[in-house]
């Protein structure tokens, strides 16, 4: 089982769609994936993949997953809540003991790829999820163009390094707009800043990712996006291309 973990410093740079992406796009292929959201305060794979609102069942002394479809499960904390407007208020340790319970107590029926979508930063979960499955296959770090999201996501690159996590590359997200009236290309938010931190602190690159209506339309309706004809499909495509490449597929 291959495990790639998806991390951004900075929350709002589009880390989960990323990963749900990922997924989606590894299950077409004809894969067995599991997802695995750990961000307990903020859980957002379920509605991506058109699972929210189910619920974990039991089996036996194991936990089965949630099923997206034939080749795609998923788990998360937010099928353990009461209802959408639930917080999760817990400190360190209660997380940490969830985390080993998930990552333990889970039955994934012999899945070829287990993606993890870290929340931001690099705190408690991150680092827990880090020492409890060592043999981790790669880390896919997810920013946007500008100093801002840069700094932060810096520190994932460091922090997966210290931990001697393998960084497949950087996804730069939100790259820019196609204005649909004259066609320009607008940069919203700067160009080529995660291109050059990949260079600055060699890591791979995986490529830019544009501002698509379709991309939030098919986060909003839990679908693929991979199944959508269009020149943003065909980029993310060639990422998860990269990302295999890198790992050794």
């Amino acid at each position: 089982m291959k495990k790639i973990v998806v991390m951004s410093g900075k929350g709002g740079v589009g880390k989960s769609t990323v990963a749900a992406n990922l997924a989606f796009s590894l299950s077409e292929e004809g894969n067995k994936v599991g997802v695995f959201d750990s961000d307990f305060h903020g859980p957002t794979i379920p509605k991506m993949l058109c699972v929210k609102g189910e619920k974990l069942t039991p089996n036996q002394d194991k936990i089965e997953p949630v099923s997206v479809n034939d080749n795609l499960t998923v788990l998360s904390m937010d099928f353990l809540l009461p209802n959408d407007d639930s917080a999760v208020i817990w400190r360190g340790p209660m997380k940490m003991k969830m985390i080993n319970q998930m990552l333990e107590d889970v039955e994934w029926n012999g899945i070829d790829y287990m993606i993890i979508d870290l929340p931001p930063g690099t705190g408690d979960e991150p680092l827990s999820i880090a020492q409890q499955i060592p043999d981790m296959d790669g880390v896919v770090i997810v920013t946007t163009p500008q100093d801002v999201a840069l700094q932060a996501v810096r520190k994932s690159i460091n922090f997966a390094k210290k931990l001697n996590m393998k960084v497949l590359g950087v996804v730069e997200n939100m790259d820019s707009l196609i204005c649909p009236y004259c066609g320009e290309e607008i940069k919203l938010f700067g160009e080529g800043g995660g291109e050059n931190m990949s260079q600055d602190l060699d890591v791979p690159y995986l490529g830019r990712i544009p501002i698509d209506p379709e991309i939030m339309k098919s986060g909003e309706e839990g679908i693929s996006f991979m199944k959508i004809d269009s020149e943003s499909t065909k980029v993310f495509k060639n990422i998860v291309d990269k990302i295999k490449e890198n790992m050794g597929d």
